[in-house]
């Protein structure tokens, strides 16, 4: 999640206190909103892939235009989308291998080669 981390608000002495705290959680209570349906849709504009990827959106752009990532395109060419279980699986498609799987791989071809 962006921004600042919630914390818990000491009591609030001044009407400008209570108003900052209740602020502070309209706030807090649109980000979850915005990550629960998050988690539920299978289109996901520009600012939803931001926020699943962690990429900025101009990072994002950057990726599309280059055509590195998958997308869509609406049908007069302005928006674009991406499908969440593509865009998952282009995050997860640069696996790197443990130490562990490199030393049994190099332990495979050795003994495979001989």
């Amino acid at each position: 999640m962006q921004g600042k981390p919630y914390t818990c608000p000491r009591a609030a002495n001044t009407e400008k206190d209570k108003k900052d705290m209740e602020e502070q959680l309209l706030n807090e209570l649109q980000k979850i909103r915005e990550l629960t349906l998050l988690g539920i849709k299978k289109a996901l504009t520009m600012t939803d892939a931001s926020l699943l990827t962690g990429l900025s959106k101009s990072h994002l752009y950057k990726l599309v235009c280059a055509k590195k990532i998958p997308y869509y395109k609406s049908q007069g060419g302005k928006l674009t989308y991406f499908d969440r279980q593509e865009l998952e699986a282009w995050m997860l498609s640069s696996r790197i291998k443990t130490n562990a799987e490199l030393e049994q791989e190099a332990a495979d071809f050795l003994v495979a080669g001989r």
